[in-house]
């Protein structure tokens, strides 16, 4: 057997603990993910005195805007939330993590709290897919770990190529602190998303395997990267095609692309990573168009034509796993829901299946 040029950084038969059906889904059929939790949170017209809850009242630092947080002050919303989606046919939902890190919440004087909100944001998520999930549709509660707004690659100083205001380890002690409290929660999968630093992300990835290596764990990973603008490169310089390859060594279950484009734009993007990624499965789950201030969601698109869009990149087989991110609502993922059901899931490696990954993936 030749050996694959690429290691894995997990030993080389592994079976998953925990959404160990999701492989096989994935082989038959588009698996659907949520949207926009920022987008819902929204329509709720929360004020500064809802974010803090009779918790936080005297809390020196505004809090409204950290849509983390609601996981302990407003709980109730958030479960109604996760509802929705359900209720609209996703299979997969995300916690409401994006920002629950040590690092993120930092900013907001909450980094002591960002254990407590990943536990409690998993819980309302186990929650909500097991009140939905039977026999012939379950559903999965993915750990959503965000990109954090700190970048280990770029200089936050124009004068100063090599400063930094974080580095690598901080990074990862973060993300395994967030991973850790997701796990305690409940959660079958990992979710790294929105990534526009590859080093971060590789942090995030590190982190990911310290933990299942410390608990014997073992979880499907999907790993998004964010194309942020017509460049087709992610913000710290890569192609799509280089992204896939700097992380490929984490094994994940599903490669993808999320957030700053809507599907029009998004389109040669997913293509190129849909050829590149020959052994894993692809994700994908755009913006709803571009932001439009007047619109109820302040993105372009409507149901229908989010809908339209990402069934045509399941027409061309692109896709096993089909979402929505920003200025998306219930009504876009029940769209896409409806137009991906027609067509068959994209064809990978055949290595991975029921759990269990190969030694020669």
């Amino acid at each position: 057997m030749t050996a694959s040029p690429v290691r894995p950084t997990v030993p080389s038969t592994v079976r998953y603990t925990r959404g160990a059906a999701l492989p096989a889904i994935l082989q038959q059929r588009i698996a659907v993910l949520d949207g926009a939790m920022g987008t819902m949170i929204q329509r709720y017209k929360l004020t500064e005195a809802d974010f803090r809850g009779a918790r936080l009242v005297d809390h020196p630092k505004d809090l409204k805007g950290n849509n983390d947080l609601l996981v302990l002050t407003k709980p109730e919303v958030i479960s109604e939330i996760h509802r929705q989606y359900l209720d609209a046919g996703a299979d997969i939902i995300e916690t409401n993590t994006f920002g629950t890190t040590s690092v993120a919440q930092e900013d907001y004087g909450l980094a002591h709290l960002a254990y407590e909100m990943n536990v409690a944001a998993a819980r309302l998520a186990r929650e909500a897919c097991d009140a939905f999930s039977t026999p012939d549709k379950p559903r999965f509660a993915a750990g959503a770990l965000g990109p954090t707004p700190r970048t280990a690659s770029i200089s936050p100083d124009v004068n100063d190529p090599g400063a930094r205001n974080i580095d690598f380890d901080t990074l990862r002690a973060a993300y395994y602190e967030q991973a850790k409290g997701l796990l305690e929660g409940g959660v079958d999968l990992f979710l790294v998303e929105t990534i526009f630093d590859t080093l971060n992300a590789k942090a995030a990835i590190f982190a990911l395997d310290e933990l299942m290596e410390d608990t014997g764990e073992r979880l499907p990973v999907i790993i998004s990267g964010t194309v942020t603008d017509a460049s087709g490169r992610i913000l710290s310089g890569q192609t799509v095609t280089a992204f896939w390859h700097s992380v490929r060594h984490a094994r994940p279950l599903a490669i993808g692309l999320n957030c700053a484009l809507g599907a029009a734009l998004m389109r040669p993007y997913i293509e190129e990573l849909s050829k590149a990624a020959d052994d894993t499965a692809i994700s994908c789950y755009p913006n709803a168009g571009l932001p439009n201030p007047m619109s109820d969601t302040g993105f372009d698109e409507t149901p229908d034509v989010t809908g339209r869009l990402v069934g045509e990149f399941a027409s061309a087989g692109f896709l096993n796993i089909a979402g929505g991110c920003c200025g998306t609502t219930p009504d876009h993922i029940r769209a896409i829901a409806q137009k991906v059901s027609s067509y068959q899931p994209r064809r990978w490696g055949s290595k991975m299946f029921s759990g269990l990954v190969t030694e020669d993936q």
